[in-house]
């Protein structure tokens, strides 16, 4: 359950994402933080969790590029980080926050679990 103030470090990190922040990306992360990449066999994505702020931070800023678009959004209900492509949804990252620290990352580049989000569009 989010609690008031991880909201705040949900729009820090996305404010350090969009940036192309790796430090500020990096030191919103736990020590202990992981990652994990789902593409589904379709769209690349780290096959294995990631470990680490360092890692799990290339890891996001890998993501990134100059043309995407990046929006603080509810995911499954909690603030998460929707990353578009001329419109188009590519990339969903929910978070984990546990004292004012991201715990965990969930990156979901899979198409056909993004099947809901591009719905809309």
């Amino acid at each position: 359950m989010f609690e008031r103030g991880d909201h705040a470090v949900v729009h820090r990190f996305a404010t350090a994402y969009r940036a192309g922040s790796t430090g500020g990306i990096r030191s919103l992360l736990a020590a202990e933080v992981v990652a994990v990449s789902d593409g589904g066999g379709q769209v690349a994505a780290e096959l294995q969790p990631v470990h680490g702020p360092t890692q799990v931070a290339r890891c996001l800023t890998d993501l990134l590029r100059p043309e995407l678009a990046l929006t603080v959004e509810a995911v499954n209900g909690q603030p998460g980080v929707v990353l578009r492509d001329t419109g188009r949804v590519v990339a969903v990252v929910s978070l984990r926050v546990t004292s004012a620290k991201v715990t965990a990352v969930w990156i979901v580049l899979n198409p056909d679990k993004l099947r809901h989000w591009r719905s809309g569009e």
